[in-house]
């Protein structure tokens, strides 16, 4: 049986992991969302203006009492860097989908990884999925190079059966299920 919590922060070392808020829309837009590079393999496109991202935050924050929703700001050094969320869940088998992105200017430092780590903390110990998967396009080996340093296993590449802000496109699949952590 799941404990849904909603959008709890979460610390790390280096991070802290909160709800959004709209008044984050323009270091959004800055940091990562107006970046082509960022959203290059994303499912939403380039903000093209803080209006654009203030609208999506406004969205987001209207499912904030939402105990089953889970969408979290990363924020390095006092400002939001990026983003992690379930993307989607089955509460019949304990699934949870998780998907993420980070500015540019934030690559190759390990702050993905660590976020995922404390999500996956999270969502396996407080709130008691049993599986937790992410998927990314194979174009973007980075980021399933964070999956694998969290510990999710490669369970196969589905051909041209995901699309992105590339097209139609492969999509290489990881899990880990809680017992095996």
């Amino acid at each position: 049986m799941l404990k849904h919590q909603g959008t709890q922060k979460l610390t790390t070392p280096r991070l802290t992991l909160r709800p959004f808020t709209v008044d984050d829309a323009p270091v959004m837009f800055a940091n990562w969302a107006s970046d082509p590079e960022v959203t290059k393999f994303l499912m939403w496109p380039t903000h093209a203006s803080a209006a654009v991202s203030a609208w999506v935050l406004s969205d987001w924050v209207s499912h904030y009492a939402e105990p089953d929703y889970y969408q979290w700001a990363i924020v390095y050094e006092g400002q939001p860097i990026g983003s992690i969320a379930v993307v989607e869940h089955d509460d019949r088998v304990g699934k949870a989908h998780i998907g993420y992105c980070i500015g540019r200017s934030w690559w190759r430092m390990g702050i993905v990884t660590e976020a995922l780590r404390a999500v996956m903390d999270f969502l396996f110990d407080e709130v008691g999925f049993q599986r937790l998967e992410a998927r990314h396009d194979p174009r973007n080996p980075h980021s399933g190079a964070v999956m694998q340093k969290c510990g999710m296993k490669y369970e196969g590449t589905l051909r041209m059966s995901d699309w992105n802000n590339q097209g139609v496109c492969d999509a290489c699949w990881y899990a880990l299920l809680k017992d095996e952590r």
